[in-house]
This record gives C-alpha cells, structure tokens and sequence, in this order.
C-alpha cells in the first residue's frame, strides 16, 4: 500500500506507453494549442470571443476559475447541479454576443443534450470544458466552438491546459514564457517519486514545491512546459484513464452498503464524489481521512461573502461534496484502506 493516497501525482515513467501499446497517439487532436493550464486557454479564448457578451458558466463550478474569467467577461449563472440531472436549460438565457461554458462534471454527462442545444443556438459560441475526463467519446465528437482540458487534473503532468476547435475556428495562441510554477510543480514530482521510493527526503521538502508552484501557475496563459510537451504523446492516455475509472468504480463497490449518512454521488471515470449530510460532516470527514493520510480534495468551495454563483441550491452541494482520490495509482490495498477508514468514521461526531 501507498504512503499516502491522494494529493499530487508524482511522476511515474509507468504511465508512458509500452512497446507494445506504442503507436501515434490518435486521441490528440490534431489541431491544438497547449497553454500551462485550463484558465489561460479559457482566458484567451474569451478574448476572442467575448469582447462585449457575457459568459455564462454553472452553477457548481470551480469559483476560482469563474472569478479569473470574470476579467474577460461578466459572468452569468445557469443551473447545473451535481445531482446527475445535468443543465437545467430554463435557467441558461444566453442571447446574441453571448458565450456559455459547458462541463462534463466529473465526467459523468452525456453529449447529446449539450449537441442538441449547440445546434438550436447556431449564433451562441459554445466552450466546452472536459478537465474530468479529457478524451471521453463526448469530447472527441463534439461540435462546440472549443474544447479545453486542464490535463494535471486526470494526467502526472506538471501542467497542460489542451485547447482544439471541433468547428475549425482560429485557436489562440498561449502568451508569454512557460511559467515558472510548472517547473516548481515538476521538481515536486520528481521528489515525491523519490520519497515513495523511500529516498530520504522529507515530505515537507516537496510539498512546499507543489503549493508554490500551484500558486504560481494558477490562470497561466503562457505555454506548456517543456516536459509537459515531450512527454504528452507518450503518455498512456486511455490505460491512465481507464485504470482511474476502474479504480473508481470497485471503491464504490466496497462503499455501497456503508453509513447511509454519505451518499455516493457517482463512481467515475473521475475518481468518485461523496455527499455528506451537512458542511460539518464532510469537513470532519475530510479531517478524519486527512489523519489517515488520505487525501480528499473539495470540489468546489462556494463562500457567499465573495463572488459565488448566487445558486443556494449549487452553494449547498457544494457544502457537502467531498471527492475521494481514487485514480489510476490506486491498488487494491488503497482501496480497500479508503473504505475501511471512510467506514471507521462516525457522523454523530460532526452532527
């Protein structure tokens, strides 16, 4: 079993492609541009496409983002919940000059909806957003006006923000220098392969590199790193991907019978959501596993005295959504420790 289970990816030459899974990597568009991350290619698209419109973004969606595009647009909100009932299409009233961001949330929407809509709306530019699983049949027979990926969600790369055009329109290119944060973010990969190999190095070391990096990073406009560049097309996209959503899937097997005070919200292909009963409970969730060294991530925070959607409903999710980091490093014994210790924990402490 590993260390730790979550947190940030170290690099494994275990994810590239074997000899015998070699081969053109036919799951990368072949017009694309590559920025650091998601943000800047969303940033710069807007750019484009938005010099006077609104953009209109859902509801549970990341905050962050949604506040470093509102520098580009003002933002509008539509419904979108985590509830498996995808957009509610009376709250999305997008008109002429206007632009809507659309997500395959966790990876778990279908594409037709979204097509059929695009195609009611020829005049209303659509951006796609597939973080959660970038080369789903979704996302690679889509008829939007762009797509992006942030591919260090899914993928160990330092950083990576994929943007092509499934209509053909002009693509952007990135501006500026690679950032310097994906190159703290890759030395923190390194490190972290090096500690799990039990290397003496110290956690702390590597963990300051990662959240520096992160910081630093974070809405980069500018290109890909190097490393980023080379080893995309080596990587294996559909065997990480896949072994993810299998991962994902047998640790919501191992949960199904569990406390009735968490509901599982989905089992993949992004590792699998929790919904807890209140904010209280999935923050001493969060902690209790945090003490088991397992680390679950929030996605995403919605803190009413800053910009947030203005959806109470998406708000309350948001309050009691807890992600477990089961993905493509996973083994058996991870996953049978996750649910051992998701099991362990009692939610009459947090009521």
């Amino acid at each position: 079993m590993s260390p730790e289970i979550g947190s940030e990816f170290h690099w494994d030459p275990a994810a590239l492609l074997s000899a015998e899974r070699g081969g053109p990597p036919a799951w990368l568009p072949a017009r694309r541009s590559l920025f650091a991350t998601g943000c800047g290619a969303l940033s710069e698209v807007l750019r484009l496409l938005a010099p006077g419109g609104r953009l209109h973004v859902p509801s549970y969606f990341c905050v962050g983002v949604a506040e470093a595009l509102s520098e580009r647009a003002p933002i509008a909100w539509y419904r979108h919940l985590p509830d498996g009932r995808g957009p509610r299409w009376e709250t999305l009233r997008a008109g002429d000059g206007d632009v809507v961001l659309a997500q395959n949330l966790f990876g778990q929407e279908r594409g037709g909806p979204w097509t059929a809509w695009i195609r009611a709306h020829p005049g209303i530019p659509v951006i796609e957003d597939h973080s959660h699983d970038p080369f789903s049949d979704w996302a690679r027979d889509s008829e939007a006006a762009y797509v992006v990926a942030s591919l260090r969600k899914t993928l160990p790369l330092p950083d990576g923000g994929l943007l092509w055009s499934p209509s053909g329109r002009e693509l952007p290119r990135p501006r500026g220098p690679e950032s310097a944060g994906a190159h703290l973010k890759l030395a923190a990969m390194l490190l972290k392969a090096a500690w799990l190999a039990g290397r003496p190095i110290a956690k702390e070391q590597f963990r300051e590199l990662a959240q520096q990096g992160e910081h630093d990073l974070l809405g980069s406009a500018g290109p890909a790193c190097a490393f980023t560049r080379a080893a995309l097309p080596l990587i294996d996209v559909g065997g990480v991907l896949a072994a993810g959503a299998a991962r994902a899937r047998e640790l919501a097997g191992l949960l199904s019978a569990r406390t009735p005070a968490i509901e599982l919200v989905g089992n993949g292909p992004f590792r699998l959501q929790l919904a807890c009963a209140s904010s209280r409970m999935r923050d001493a969730l969060q902690a209790h596993l945090a003490a088991n060294r397992i680390y679950a991530p929030v996605h995403w925070r919605q803190d009413r005295g800053r910009l947030w959607s203005g959806d109470h409903e998406a708000a309350e999710w948001a309050g009691r959504m807890l992600t477990l980091p089961a993905d493509h490093r996973c083994g058996p014994g991870d996953l049978l420790r996750m649910a051992e210790v998701v099991t362990a924990f009692e939610p009459a402490v947090a009521a």
